[in-house]
């Protein structure tokens, strides 16, 4: 049996999906043909159940694809700020990461106090933001920082990590 990385790994799950649509819509092209009334239908090399064959073999390949990279995701783990995470849940902590910088973002744009326009005839309203936008930026900005650090140390041990899976008939 061959083996591949976890970092290939997610790259082959990627073409599986693909080649997967790909042999749908052969088999939606195989399985009919137009012909003259009362002509034979030809052929092509490649008939439906050759095709259909094929899809589910390489359906069998994404599952069993799927399965381990779902429990090295689940057995490995990194090291993040003092703290040991398994890979899945550090993939989701990177991505909470990078929305909290995007919120963050949000915040350090706003204006420490902004006159608001059409609320009262005779009054003048503010809009007085209740934090400091520039303590959100600053924020934001390491909160960026962390996910890239996180990302890099999941790709670093993804191309760590050993995987059982013969990817000969797809590279």
């Amino acid at each position: 049996m061959g083996k591949i990385t976890l970092a290939e790994a997610v790259k082959l799950k990627s073409i599986l999906k693909k080649k997967i649509h790909e042999l749908e819509m052969e088999m939606r092209r195989v399985a009919f043909t137009t012909v003259e009334k009362g002509k034979t239908p030809v052929t092509g090399p490649r008939t439906l159940p050759l095709v259909e064959a094929e899809l589910e073999q390489v359906r069998l390949d994404s599952r069993v694809l799927d399965r381990l990279m779902y429990r090295a995701n689940i057995d490995h783990s990194i090291e993040f700020q003092g703290q040991q995470l398994a890979i899945v849940e550090a993939i989701e902590l990177a991505t909470q990461l990078r929305a909290k910088a995007s919120f963050f973002k949000e915040l350090a744009s706003a204006d420490k106090e902004e006159i608001q326009f059409g609320y009262g005839e005779n009054t003048t309203f503010y809009r007085i933001a209740l934090f400091d936008p520039e303590e959100y930026r600053l924020k934001a900005l390491q909160a960026e920082k962390d996910a890239h650090q996180l990302s890099n140390r999941i790709n670093a041990k993804n191309y760590a990590i050993e995987l059982d899976f013969d990817d000969a008939a797809y590279f």
